[in-house]
């Protein structure tokens, strides 16, 4: 499925979810003005790569360089299908945490998800780009938090597309259960084919403990405010 649309209006205007799309989206437009050589150079100096991290694991470069390599992407499908993602989920997280927590989640997800590639292969020297860990978290949030909130989206078969409707912990639950049989059948493999999938299933993973943490945390509304609240945002959507 590819999803579209979330049943899930929020209560403000989700400003940061959107300045995080419009840096990765400048980053990846100034990565477009590099050749071939000088984009590598920078993945290879600015970005995490793996072999690095493992000697000098929590070194102040190696959290710049995590930091950076969330805005860096390695082509165009790889940053529309993250910006999807995080424009789609990011807006309800930011709206239910406010911008502080939501940022700890986002970072400490992307945090855990380059540990958890480089766990896998300390090895490897091919640099680890993308937002895809760091949003991971955010879908592990979201599902944690929405897990029966309703996302509209569409199944390709053939030429045509079917429109479905399925609840998140359906669309997000298949998502991850595609990471980790991908990322098992990578075992051993040549870097999963260029997908870190471990990455993804370390920040989604953070991200949901961070989430289970949070909410136990922070002033809650009650049971009976939360069905409310989706109830209303439910009657904006009836068709």
């Amino acid at each position: 499925m590819i999803p579209l649309h979330d049943l899930n209006p929020t209560r403000r205007f989700p400003l940061f979810t959107y300045l995080l799309i419009a840096v990765n989206v400048v980053v990846f437009l100034w990565e477009l003005t590099l050749s071939e050589a000088e984009l590598h150079r920078v993945f290879m100096t600015l970005s995490v790569v793996p072999a690095n991290v493992a000697q000098a694991p929590f070194a102040t470069e190696t959290l710049l360089d995590m930091v950076r390599s969330m805005f860096f992407h390695g082509g165009w499908l790889h940053l529309l299908s993250n910006m999807l993602y995080l424009y789609l989920f990011g807006d309800n997280i930011e709206d239910r945490l406010g911008v502080p927590l939501y940022l700890l989640l986002y970072l400490a997800s992307g945090f855990a998800a380059v540990y958890a590639q480089v766990l896998i292969n300390p090895q490897s020297t091919i640099p680890l780009v993308g937002a895809s860990g760091a949003i991971a978290g955010v879908l592990g949030g979201y599902v944690l938090l929405f897990p029966g909130v309703e996302v509209r989206g569409v199944i390709p078969i053939g030429f045509f597309f079917h429109q479905v409707r399925w609840p998140a912990l359906l669309v997000i639950g298949l998502w991850f259960v595609l990471q980790l049989f991908s990322g098992l059948a990578s075992l051993g493999g040549a870097d999963g084919g260029g997908v870190a999938f471990f990455a993804h299933i370390g920040g989604f993973v953070a991200g949901f403990a961070i989430m289970a943490l949070l909410v136990r945390a922070t002033h809650q509304p009650p049971a009976s405010a939360r069905r409310q609240m989706l109830y209303d945002r439910a009657t904006r959507y009836r068709v």
